[in-house]
């Protein structure tokens, strides 16, 4: 059974028992505790932590995950990828324990020809807690199972948790004998190879507190309400119906290490070390595809470094396996032919996704040329030293700086005769994990407390949210919230967060700054600062209050600073036009993948190699511009998801959105996005659109930033008068302007080397008459010099002029320049005095000691600096007093 029909099994199998089907929500939704969605229940909990209501009783979802901790198990266990998808079923209060396990099992064990799984019902065994009682007869009255087969744990792994405060309960996991062949019999209690867990039923009925292990917490009181978190592997399940060793092998994902098996002519299963190099080529190659599809692109932090990574991996991969030519645009296209059956949009945004992927191999390649410098020569530093093994803490830059797997220096280092410190390196891999989980667990925390505002939607129901039709409202003070307590008033200097019964400010969302303004009422008056949503549904303001007294019930009007919002309108409409200009210049594939705008400024970021040509850049800008002189129209219309893909309106990457949403249009199918914000009602009202700059931010991803409105005329009023500045002191044409400053910079270039030139001549002559003023210092020639003015390779020039004058006899120069109001020396040794034991190197030492600094070098010339320019003359009698 392929996998996409089970995945579609199981979505008609909860749809049909009255489960609203909700999409995959994106891999990067919006949750400061994860890097990437890792678990199917993750997109619903707000939902089951109480911040939230719920649209529906029972939903189900096939979702995207990626999980990241074991990328180094990737390949070497049927456990490991980074990629999967989480099967699905929840519940909202509505059915509880007995309703979870009558759908589990009916789905696993129901026939194919009825729309089952067909799983035998005589290989399904399922552990329960020790203490879920309940559990362990429900299965027996409703699957008929019988006790062996149902077997006990503890809370280690039977119990499940956020591992923060909030909701928990018992679960019962669901497992299928693989047979003998596969491992000893007795259940997963005796061999979790042979029965592998495919289903996790969690039973959430307790709120728990005080977590400090997945087995140690406190129980504070049941849930209000019972819920019902399920997650099936649908991988796991695959291979298993496919009769499949692993998940590898699956019709998702096997082609791939077909591929690679073709490309570098070695056959997967003939060798287990290539094979554990296959799958991770297979499954990093898949993950690639998912994670730049749903917006990530490579870079050096957060979940850029996580793609940069499984990227290269796959590339390095490739190459231990004889395969040295670009690999990915040979294996990506292999995985969309595979996965766009579930996800059909890959295959309408391939273009940029395989622009992203194939740009981060060639940087990986480019870097392999820079790291294998850097690592031939700590190979060569290790050999001169006598030593065999190459430092730990050198593989670990290899890999930190240069994005060198530990297996690539190991090759590399066996290439020359080394062996790696693998224990050292694997000790600084543990420590930077260490701090990574450190970091994460800081930052985790607990869940945000919604609990006050939610209180508040409960109480009052949702704010009259007016923005896209007022700057002004007469509205009423429902709540006060201060130091994140409600609080009855708010005096004069105080910042307090307000809840109104209506309001016209935007909240800030999708790019936009959040509106400024005024809250008004008899004998006061606060500035609004922010304006949020913390919960769906309420607007939350931000306030500090100027005069008089805020309390509760108070009638004020409520003012949005029009200047304001006409900026911030103009640069959202501003960043719309910008992005179809983009597309128009570019083509389709320049995406937008991020923005922000505010009054008179907006940021774009797009998917593009390579940075714009300045007639790139000025192209993109006449496009903005005449689409403002074109006056096209500006219109917003709410409509069903569907219907907004079906005419082509542009979604930004890993947003989630609803089953309605609003697409605004400017000039009809020019530019039709997704968007919440706040528009102009024409594009002629933007004013006008200057592009200031074009920059990268990441592999693959570029940032234009430009100005708009009467901000966008006051930067072009500047650079009007910058021109007349010059234009006046170059006695010039504007339009001659470049010419005068080139040929200004030519008469310039030109004098400097005039100037090089007459400054060397001096240089030589200096050195000649300093050589004939040597002193003899214990039968060596001693010269000492404080050059001022003089720096860098003047220095170290005039040192060794005067060290080839000197050639007949031993001697040492030193030469001292202040250029910079800072010391810097060269010291230069004759070969005659070297014979005697005089070492540049070791003179340099005495000097730093003098002119606070250091230095470094050989026995005939070594350089330093220093900071002191009045220990000088010290300098030179130490080295006297030396020689």
């Amino acid at each position: 059974m392929d996998t996409a029909e089970i995945r579609r099994r199981f979505l008609a199998h909860f749809e049909a028992a009255g489960h609203t089907v909700v999409p995959s929500a994106p891999l990067l939704l919006d949750d400061p505790n994860l890097l990437f969605v890792n678990a199917g229940m993750v997109p619903f909990k707000p939902y089951f932590l109480g911040q939230e209501t719920p649209p529906f009783d029972r939903a189900t979802s096939v979702q995207k995950c990626v999980r990241t901790l074991d990328i180094e198990e990737v390949g070497k266990t049927t456990r490991h990828g980074t990629f999967f998808q989480m099967n699905g079923n929840f519940s909202f209060g509505d059915y509880f324990k007995e309703g979870a396990i009558t759908h589990a099992w009916n789905l696993i064990t129901g026939s194919v020809a009825d729309g089952g799984l067909g799983f035998d019902p005589a290989d399904i065994w399922v552990t329960v807690l020790h203490s879920d009682t309940e559990a362990r007869e429900l299965w027996k009255k409703i699957a008929g199972l019988p006790d062996e087969r149902i077997q006990n744990r503890g809370l280690l792994d039977n119990y499940w948790h956020m591992g923060v405060e909030g909701p928990g309960g018992p679960c019962s996991e669901i497992y299928v004998d693989r047979g003998p062949q596969y491992g000893p019999d007795g259940g997963p209690e005796a061999d979790e190879d042979r029965f592998l867990e495919i289903w996790n039923l969690v039973f959430m009925q307790e709120e728990i507190t005080n977590v400090r292990a997945k087995d140690v917490f406190d129980v504070v009181a049941p849930l209000p309400q019972q819920n019902i978190d399920t997650g099936m592997g649908l991988e796991r399940v695959a291979y298993l119906l496919q009769g499949k060793e692993n998940m590898y092998e699956i019709d998702e994902v096997f082609p791939v290490i077909a591929k690679a098996a073709e490309l570098s002519g070695k056959r997967y299963g003939a060798d287990p070390v290539d094979d554990v190099r296959f799958r991770v080529v297979a499954d990093h190659v898949r993950s690639g595809l998912m994670l730049i599809g749903d917006g990530v692109t490579p870079g050096n932090e957060s979940r850029g470094y996580v793609l940069r990574r499984l990227l290269r991996r796959a590339v390095r991969s490739m190459r231990l396996l004889g395969y040295e030519a670009p690999a990915l645009p040979e294996l990506l296209p292999v995985s969309l032919d595979k996965m766009k059956a579930s996800y059909p949009e890959l295959e309408v945004d391939f273009a940029r996704i395989s622009q992203v992927a194939y740009a981060e191999e060639d940087a990986f390649r480019s870097t392999l040329a820079k790291g294998t410098q850097v690592f031939d020569l700590a190979a060569s530093s290790t050999k001169e030293s006598g030593r065999s093994v190459l430092a730990g803490d050198q593989a670990f830059a290899l890999h930190d700086t240069y994005g060198f797997p530990i297996d690539l220096t190991l090759e590399m280092a066996a290439e020359q005769g080394l062996t790696v410190d693998e224990e050292g390196f694997r000790g600084l891999m543990a420590e930077q994990r260490a701090r990574a989980k450190a970091d994460a667990k800081a930052k985790k925390g607990s869940h945000a407390d919604t609990s006050l505002y939610r209180e508040t939607l409960d109480t009052h129901g949702p704010t009259d949210w007016l923005a896209y039709t007022t700057l002004s409202t007469e509205s009423s003070v429902l709540a006060l919230y201060a130091q994140g307590a409600a609080v009855p008033a708010a005096g004069a200097g105080t910042v307090a967060e307000v809840v109104l019964d209506r309001t016209p400010f935007y909240a800030e969302s999708g790019g936009q700054n959040a509106d400024a303004g005024m809250l008004s009422w008899d004998g006061g008056r606060a500035e609004v600062l922010d304006v949020q949503r913390p919960v769906r549904g309420l607007v939350v303001h931000q306030v500090r209050v100027l005069e008089g007294e805020l309390t509760l019930d108070t009638s004020l009007s409520a003012d949005v600073d029009r200047d304001w919002r006409v900026g911030a309108a103009q640069a959202h409409s501003g960043t719309h036009v910008v992005h179809a200009a983009l597309r128009e210049v570019l083509g389709p594939t320049a995406l937008q993948s991020g923005s922000y705008n505010r009054p008179g400024y907006l940021r774009l970021d797009f998917g593009w190699n390579g940075a714009l040509s300045p007639e790139q850049l000025r192209d993109v800008e006449e496009a903005s511009n005449r689409a403002l002189r074109e006056d096209l129209a500006v219109s917003a219309a709410v409509m069903p998801l569907a219907k907004a893909r079906e005419i082509g309106a542009l979604a930004l990457f890993g947003e989630t959105y609803g089953e309605d949403v609003r697409v605004v249009e400017i000039g009809g199918p020019w530019s039709r996005e997704l968007c919440g914000g706040t528009h102009v009602q024409r594009s002629s009202q933007i004013g006008t659109v200057v592009v200031t700059s074009d920059a990268s931010v990441g592999a693959g991803n570029r940032r234009v930033e430009a100005l708009v409105g009467l901000e966008g005329f006051q930067y072009l009023a500047r650079e009007r008068d910058l021109v007349l500045q010059l234009t006046d002191l170059l006695k010039a044409k504007p339009d001659d302007v470049p010419h005068r400053v080139s040929d200004l910079m030519s008469r310039l270039k030109a004098t400097e080397k005039e100037l090089e030139k007459f400054k060397s001549a001096q240089l030589l002559g200096a050195a000649g008459d300093l050589a004939k003023g040597a002193r003899d210092i214990g039968g060596v020639a001693l010269v000492t010099h404080r050059a001022d003015g003089v720096g860098g390779g003047d220095v170290r020039q005039m040192a060794l002029d005067i060290r080839g004058r000197l050639s007949d006899r031993p001697a040492v120069v030193v030469v001292i320049g202040t250029a910079g109001d800072k010391p810097s020396v060269v010291v230069a040794v004759n070969p005659a005095a070297q014979e005697r034991g005089v070492a540049a190197n070791q003179l340099i030492g005495v000097i730093g000691e003098k002119i606070g600094g250091r230095g470094g070098g050989k026995a005939d010339v070594a350089q330093g600096g220093g900071t002191d320019l009045g220990g000088i003359e010290a300098a030179f009698a130490a080295v006297e007093a030396a020689l």
